[in-house]
């Protein structure tokens, strides 16, 4: 039987007076995700530290109205809309029992400021577009940046949670970059101090231009 990782004390810190929310998706995902194809077996050991607060930590970054390209399992998607119940967030996902996952764990939560998509990033029109647009565990960047950069409204932003090549990424995407008007493109990293250091979240932020 496969142990699943004991709450961390930052989850409380992080969470806030939404941690009973956490608790119960953690719970719902650590119990039925192996099961339904979300994550691996593998995951449960660091699913609170390498998951769950990799995506809130970088729940202080979204304002507005934000897209999750790829959302998957809920991560970050499902995350932030229970840690900002302040801003809109829809959850884009083109597999059927993905989208079957999100909506129940919306439903379940309470989440009114979630919507659930199913469809491809490529086939959404959205003409005022998104505030900022996010996406983690997707893919590269020079592949992630055609399905994100035009959602996102002019002045928008992108928030991409990636892995500790992000820096490498954005040298390999500078074709992209320049294609699509990015500005201010840069990682930071979050959670230092507050995570081991392998289990930081690295963002890369950018402006898009229209």
């Amino acid at each position: 039987m496969t142990i699943v990782e004991t709450e961390p004390a930052t989850a409380v810190q992080l969470f806030g007076d939404r941690i009973e929310l956490a608790r119960a998706f953690t719970a719902a995902l650590a119990d039925q995700g192996e099961e339904r194809g979300l994550i691996g077996p593998l995951e449960l050991p660091r699913l609170w530290t390498r998951h769950i607060l990799n995506s809130v930590l970088a729940a202080p970054l979204f304002h507005g109205t934000v897209a999750d390209i790829g959302s998957g399992a809920g991560l970050p998607g499902i995350v932030l809309g229970i840690a900002r119940p302040d801003v809109h967030f829809t959850l884009i996902e083109p597999m059927e029992r993905r989208v079957t996952w999100l909506t129940e764990q919306v439903e379940a939560l309470g989440l009114d400021n979630v919507d659930v998509l199913r469809a491809r990033a490529e086939e959404v029109h959205r003409p005022q577009g998104f505030d900022v647009v996010t996406a983690r565990a997707v893919s590269a960047l020079r592949t992630l940046l055609p399905w994100t950069a035009p959602l996102a409204r002019d002045g928008g932003e992108l928030v991409l949670l990636k892995g500790i090549n992000a820096a490498k990424e954005i040298d390999a995407a500078q074709k992209q970059i320049k294609k699509f008007r990015l500005s201010d493109v840069r990682v930071e990293v979050l959670g230092e101090g507050v995570l081991p250091d392998a289990e930081v979240t690295r963002v890369v932020r950018a402006f898009v231009r229209s």
